[in-house]
């Protein structure tokens, strides 16, 4: 199993929250093209989609706020152990450079 560094989660982060943002940009517009198909199989699906919407919405606000606390308790955690951080990143560091050498 291989795992992601820091950054590259952040970037996993940001690109699922603008593909999200897209498509509840894109529903949106959907929604509106579709107010004149009033039928009783366009009022359904029209009430499914914007269930789906609000979903999506939630969702989103939740990976936003998840994302920022977690890198506000890693800013906050580096501040008020700065020396520790730099220690643990040197050993990670080195042992990284071990294991690639070894190969």
């Amino acid at each position: 199993m291989q795992t992601k560094s820091a950054e590259e989660i952040e970037v996993s982060i940001d690109k699922l929250l603008r593909d999200l943002h897209a498509v509840i940009r894109d529903g949106e517009e959907l929604l509106r093209a579709g107010a004149r198909d009033l039928t009783e199989r366009g009022a359904a699906a029209r009430e499914r989609l914007t269930a789906a919407l609000e979903v999506a919405k939630d969702t989103q606000r939740r990976l936003q706020s998840a994302a920022t606390e977690g890198a506000k308790k890693a800013d906050r955690l580096v501040r008020d152990n700065p020396y520790h951080s730099v220690g643990i990143a040197f050993g990670l560091g080195i042992l990284m450079g071990l294991l690639a050498n070894r190969r």
